[in-house]
C-alpha cells in the first residue's frame, strides 16, 4: 500500500492542470514522509463553487465521522488505518463512499516508496528492499484521493483529512510490491481533471479509481534501507544479485 510519499516544489512553483496554474502555498520539500506520522500533506481540489482549483494542506488520514474525539481516534488506529482506500471497494465502504461520491481530490507526489521481498543468491532468508518509484519527466504527478472534514466533538477542532486510493498493481509494481501487489492510483492529466468533476456517475468513479498507470511510464529503483532517515533517499543503490525489473 502507499504509506510513504515524497514531494519537492520550488519557490513560487505552481501545479499545471489543463493549462491552469494552481499556486502552491510556499515551497514544500519532503524527501520522504510516512503516513503513520499522521501529518499534513498538500492536496489539490476544486474551489468551493467549482470555479478553479486550490492546493490546501490536509491531514493524511480520513477520519470517520462517528469518531468523537482525539482519544477515540487513537483507539481506532489500533484496529485499522484510513491512510489508503481500496479503489475497488470504496463505494461499498461506510467510511469512504460519501467522500468518493462527493469529495475527490488529487494527492501531489514526486515519488513514493514500496518494498520488494526477495531472497538474494547466497541468502538464507527473504529480505525486504525499499524502492523509490517515480514518473520520469513529471516532477509532480497526481494520485487519486478522497477527502472529508472531521470535527472533534469535545474541542470543536476541525480537520480536513484525506486518503490515497489504491488499485491492483501493474506489471512493474507487481514485481516491486510483490506481497500485496497493490499501487496508488496515479492519474494522467486528463483523468485527473475528470476525477475532480462534479456529478460523475458511480461507474465512472470506480473506473477512474481503479485505473492502472502504465508501467512503461514509471521507473523504480532501489534506495538505502535507512531511506526514512537518510539525507538523500533518492540516490539509487546497486544491490548485488537483485533481479532486474521488467516493464
Amino acid at each position: 500500500m502507499c504509506y510513504y510519499n515524497s514531494l519537492k516544489t520550488g519557490k513560487d512553483q505552481a501545479v499545471q492542470l489543463r493549462d491552469q496554474p494552481v499556486p502552491f502555498p510556499g515551497p514544500f520539500v519532503r524527501p520522504v514522509q510516512s503516513g503513520f506520522d499522521f501529518d499534513s500533506w498538500p492536496i489539490l481540489r476544486p474551489k468551493e463553487g467549482g470555479k478553479g482549483y486550490e492546493i490546501v494542506m490536509a491531514h493524511w488520514e480520513l477520519i470517520a465521522p462517528w469518531i468523537r474525539n482525539r482519544e477515540d481516534l487513537e483507539e481506532s488506529r489500533k484496529k485499522y488505518t484510513a491512510l489508503n482506500a481500496i479503489g475497488e471497494k470504496m463505494l461499498e465502504s461506510r467510511l469512504y463512499k460519501e467522500a468518493a461520491l462527493k469529495r475527490r481530490c488529487l494527492v501531489l507526489s514526486s515519488g513514493f516508496y514500496e518494498w520488494r521481498h526477495i531472497k538474494l543468491p547466497g541468502s538464507k532468508k527473504e529480505q525486504a528492499f525499499p524502492y523509490h518509484i517515480i514518473v520520469p519527466g513529471k516532477p509532480i504527478f497526481f494520485m487519486a484521493g478522497i477527502w472529508q472534514d472531521w470535527t472533534d466533538q469535545e474541542t470543536g477542532e476541525m480537520v480536513t483529512g484525506f486518503a490515497i486510493l489504491t488499485t491492483a498493481a501493474n506489471k512493474l509494481m507487481e514485481q516491486v510490491h510483490n506481497k500485496k501487489k497493490r499501487m496508488p492510483v496515479i492519474l494522467d492529466e486528463d483523468r485527473a481533471v475528470e476525477w475532480l468533476e462534479t456529478g460523475l456517475p458511480a461507474q465512472r468513479i470506480t473506473e477512474l479509481g481503479t485505473w492502472q498507470f502504465p508501467s512503461e511510464k514509471m521507473r523504480a529503483y532501489t534506495v538505502v534501507k535507512e531511506f526514512k532517515v537518510a539525507m538523500d533517499p533518492e540516490q539509487e543503490v546497486a544491490i548485488e544479485g537483485m533481479p532486474a525489473l521488467e516493464v
